[in-house]
């Protein structure tokens, strides 16, 4: 191992010697005190929120408690007693929706993003077959969309015994591809891979104006910067929990339906959770009124939990600062990492552009996945996606300037052992 790992790693001379712009930013930094929040090992630098968050301090104590009190002592009592698990999925649609530009009745909280997916999907689909009269077929998508996506969308499409063609572009051509055959615009607003940020408004009043109802898939942009989506007007949206908003692994989704839709989309997983009165037990499924109906089946209390008290996390954050920080530190790791990446071939493919860029910094080279794996060891913990992207994700509720000089300091640390020091790659 040419660089040693992160247990046996203290911080050298070079990663201590922070500069002094940078140690003033963090001393008058207004979101400086989440960090208190979050239980980090000392051991790691943490890239990787926009993959999996880090741990709110105080959920293991309300976990536990739902574990040992709700479920231990008061059991089945629960549901509907002092812990009310019955509105569960209510009360954390609630705390969710402000950070969505939403109200309470839009948003829903259950399963994962690639269930929601098909279940706003196909009542997009359905409501543009009724207002068109079916002379709409085609699912509008970028090109690299992320494959769970392209899945659902697939599979579903099958479902309707491949009724629709899924048509996929390049991001960049979207606005142009809106045409009379176009029912639906599912699209991804921050690319995975490369963290580049769509222009969400403007593509939703694009296709509007072509008669589009659009779907947008949020699992990015979610606690990572403001969101209005009632001022942008979209019709669908849904992401996930254990990303920026630090919910935990697999922690429960979100979806989002437009006011002018609630009354009249359909649940096609119409399940009793879903029911106007699920407790009546009726034998015919009478949707419950908002985006309550697009719960499914019994709520996963536990996940759920811990998805409501970590969005605790964001009771008084100033959601224009998050976005502020974060790009403070991005354009500072992109600096940074500008001798690296000039010293071994790596290709910046996060726009500079701060409308175009949501929390990540992505990188493109041939040894991406081996670079990624030396870094883990070395305690800076990013990720890699095929073929070739190192990415490292920016959440500014934990991290700060220090923490990005100090991370870009051993990233090139480590790319120097593995690849040499005066090595260009290709």
């Amino acid at each position: 191992m040419p660089y040693p790992d992160a247990a046996a790693t203290h911080l050298t001379p070079a990663e201590d010697a922070v500069p002094a712009d940078l140690l003033a930013l963090d001393a008058t930094d207004p979101l400086a005190r989440t960090r208190d929040l979050f239980s980090l090992p000392d051991s790691v630098l943490y890239l990787d929120g926009n993959s999996l968050g880090a741990l709110p301090a105080h959920v293991p104590d309300r976990v536990a408690q739902v574990v040992t009190r709700e479920w231990g002592d008061q059991l089945i009592r629960s549901w509907t007693g002092d812990a009310a698990w019955m509105t569960l999925p209510d009360r954390v649609a609630a705390r969710l929706a402000p950070l969505l530009g939403a109200r309470p009745e839009q948003v829903a909280v259950s399963d994962s993003t690639s269930v929601n997916l098909f279940k706003l999907l196909s009542a997009a689909l359905h409501l543009q077959d009724t207002a068109s009269g079916g002379t709409r077929r085609v699912i509008l998508t970028d090109a690299d969309n992320f494959p769970t996506d392209l899945y659902v969308a697939q599979g579903l499409n099958a479902l309707l015994r491949d009724r629709y063609e899924l048509r996929r572009v390049p991001a960049l051509d979207l606005a142009g591809a809106f045409g009379p055959d176009v029912a639906v615009l599912l699209a991804t607003e921050v690319d995975y891979r490369t963290g580049e940020r769509l222009d969400l408004p403007g593509l939703t009043r694009d296709a509007h104006a072509h008669g589009v109802l659009t779907v947008w898939d949020l699992a990015h942009s979610a606690g990572a910067f403001p969101l209005d989506l009632r001022a942008a007007d979209v019709d669908f949206a849904l992401g996930c929990g254990y990303k920026f908003l630090n919910g935990g692994p697999g922690a429960p989704s979100f979806v989002y339906v437009s006011e002018r839709h609630l009354e009249g989309v359909p649940a096609f997983l119409s399940g009793w959770m879903g029911h106007a009165e699920p407790f009546e037990m009726a034998r015919e499924y009478r949707p419950a009124a908002g985006a309550r109906r697009f719960v499914v089946g019994t709520p996963g209390v536990l996940n759920l939990a811990a998805l409501d008290a970590a969005l605790e996390v964001f009771g008084d954050v100033d959601l224009h600062a998050l976005r502020t920080k974060s790009l403070g530190l991005t354009d500072t790791f992109i600096r940074l990492m500008a001798p690296v990446a000039a010293r071994h071939g790596l290709t910046l493919v996060t726009p500079l552009e701060h409308a175009r860029r949501g929390s990540q910094v992505s990188y493109r080279h041939a040894r991406a996945g081996e670079l990624m794996t030396h870094l883990i060891r070395a305690g800076v913990i990013g990720d890699y996606r095929t073929p070739d992207i190192l990415r490292f994700g920016f959440t500014p509720l934990y991290l700060s300037y220090a923490d990005t000089y100090r991370a870009a300091q051993r990233t090139g640390a480590v790319l120097d052992a593995v690849l040499g020091a005066a090595q260009v790659q290709a």
